[in-house]
């Protein structure tokens, strides 16, 4: 027998036990897939999102690492510039609709107008240096939620803040500056000169 007639042979031979035994072999995938469907254990959406953030090749987690650790460290700096800025100043601050002050000055001393919005209020006062840090009430004559006092002051620096129904409000956004005392925040207004000129 040739070669070539036995390489005939066997491939007409397989290719009829492949026909006998087809009916076998029809629909044999879709039975695997469904009988190991059945078996494959459910992931949870942690599991799910830990095995997404493995299959990250190892310089994208640094660079997603780096992205937040940038962006939360602008968040922390934006919030502490907003707050020292005039331009920014209480920007970002929950006092900003609870009170204000303005003041007049002149060059042999001046007037310091504090002016607290607090609707609702029983009491409002002022403490500071100016008063040894005891209260000088606020008035709201015309019962409009608008506390007033003014006193009058020799040129200098003053730290102050407000005392709402006992509650300290010591960041005042028009004030000249903040500083920062026993674990909380006073106003600092100068008076007599602006504080650009100090």
């Amino acid at each position: 027998m040739h070669k070539d007639d036995l390489e005939k042979l066997l491939r007409d031979t397989l290719q009829q036990e492949v026909s006998e035994e087809r009916h076998y072999l029809d629909g044999l995938e879709k039975k695997i897939v469904a009988e190991l469907t059945g078996r494959l254990p459910r992931r949870g959406w942690l599991q799910t999102l830990t095995r997404l953030f493995a299959q990250m090749q190892r310089s994208h987690r640094r660079q997603l690492a780096v992205i937040g650790i940038t962006a939360v460290i602008f968040l922390f700096l934006g919030i502490f510039v907003s707050e020292r800025l005039p331009l920014f100043r209480g920007l970002f601050s929950a006092y900003d609709k609870q009170h204000t002050t303005t003041i007049t000055a002149n060059s042999d001393g001046g007037q310091l107008l504090f002016v607290m919005p607090a609707p609702g209020a029983q009491t409002v006062a002022v403490v500071g240096s100016f008063n040894d840090w005891k209260p000088t009430l606020l008035t709201d004559e015309d019962e409009d939620g608008i506390w007033l006092t003014n006193l009058s002051l020799t040129p200098g620096r003053y730290e102050y803040a407000f005392v709402v129904d006992g509650r300290w409000w010591g960041q005042d956004p028009l004030a000249d500056e903040y500083v920062r005392s026993f674990g909380g925040y006073n106003s600092v207004r100068y008076v007599g000169y602006t504080g650009d000129n100090i």
